[in-house]
């Protein structure tokens, strides 16, 4: 009896690699958005983050805050029992777009932006006219950028909770990016 060849599918292939393997989520967006503060919820209810505007993960290079991405290419590298949520918004963020199963584009209201920079307690910026100037620009010129790359966006006008269960159910059906992108109103 000949042993039937089996040929296998290039999804096939993929699934059996990414088995045992949690997901990536990067979560993006303009300041003010609550990027941090989603990641700080989602990390009280258990799930691993990275906030790469604190630690080591940022080296400003010409002006330009950049990922060190060698520490990001080791970050996505590990092995992960569970969800990973990534936090940030710099321009070389994109070299690694593949290597994430999700890119969530956090949005809202220019109008709550601004009040939320104003009110924010532990980050300064935002707080001069110039700040809100620049704030104002990344919104007009950068955030189109990102929602073109975005395979998700959520507007963090309703509640902190509401968000971060849309960012937890991100997590739990992620798989590779859907090809258009969905939007969490």
């Amino acid at each position: 009896m000949r042993a039937r060849e089996r040929l296998v599918s290039a999804t096939e292939l993929v699934e059996s690699v990414n088995m045992g393997r949690s997901v990536a989520v990067l979560v993006t967006g303009m300041s003010g958005v609550g990027k941090s503060t989603a990641l700080a919820e989602l990390a009280r209810r258990g799930y691993a983050t990275v906030d790469t505007d604190d630690g080591p993960w940022i080296e400003v290079i010409d002006g330009e805050p950049l990922w060190r991405e060698p520490l990001i290419d080791e970050l996505l590298k590990q092995r992960r029992d569970a969800p990973l949520f990534v936090q940030g918004t710099v321009a070389n963020q994109w070299r690694f777009y593949a290597r994430f199963d999700a890119i969530v584009l956090l949005t809202a209201p220019t109008d709550v932006i601004l009040d939320r920079v104003r009110r924010r307690p532990h980050n300064p910026f935002g707080k001069t006219a110039e700040e809100r100037a620049r704030i104002l620009a990344d919104i007009a010129e950068t955030e189109p950028l990102l929602r073109q790359s975005a395979s998700h966006e959520i507007d963090t006008a309703r509640p902190l909770s509401e968000v971060v269960d849309v960012l937890a159910d991100i997590a739990d059906g992620a798989g590779p990016a859907p090809q258009g992108r969905t939007s969490e109103g």
